[in-house]
């Protein structure tokens, strides 16, 4: 199975930083407009949920896990439900490489597979760099072009 590029967990814990200054910010409004909490409470509040996300994003990293086969892409993840995902290339839609803003920071990217079936029936491969995004991209197209014939994708 492949690893992920170890920067995205640089990306994780930037997500998890947003959303404790998040959290911390409805704290303090909370604070100043409905309850009188002690001062080191918001600060307080955005230390434990930074260190809850940083967490989090360490361990996402030591269980993600993907792999392509000759007849599917297999992808292992989760932190405390552990989901194990096999996307069969006969139901493979399409294929794209995506870059987020801070993915693109981080100098990583990530290929997202959409498949045939119910709504949102689409995973992601985070963590990539951009010549490895593309190159899953392309090797997914060719194993589903292959499996279905020259319409699958």
């Amino acid at each position: 199975m492949n690893r992920l590029h170890p920067r995205v967990r640089v990306v994780w814990a930037a997500q998890a930083a947003v959303t404790a200054g998040i959290i911390a910010v409805v704290t303090l409004a909370v604070d100043l407009l409905a309850v009188d909490l002690p001062v080191w409470v918001p600060p307080g509040v955005f230390v434990v949920a930074l260190a809850v996300g940083v967490g989090l994003a360490m361990a996402r990293y030591r269980v993600w896990r993907y792999e392509v086969r000759e007849d599917a892409l297999y992808l292992e993840r989760g932190v405390f439900t552990r989901v194990r995902t096999v996307v069969p290339f006969v139901r493979l839609q399409h294929v794209d490489s995506s870059r987020g803003p801070v993915e693109r920071l981080a100098g990583l990217a990530s290929t997202v597979v959409y498949t045939a079936g119910s709504r949102g029936a689409d995973v992601t491969v985070p963590g990539l760099t951009p010549a490895g995004a593309d190159d899953l991209r392309e090797r997914l197209k060719r194993l589903a072009i292959r499996a279905e014939g020259e319409d699958a994708v």
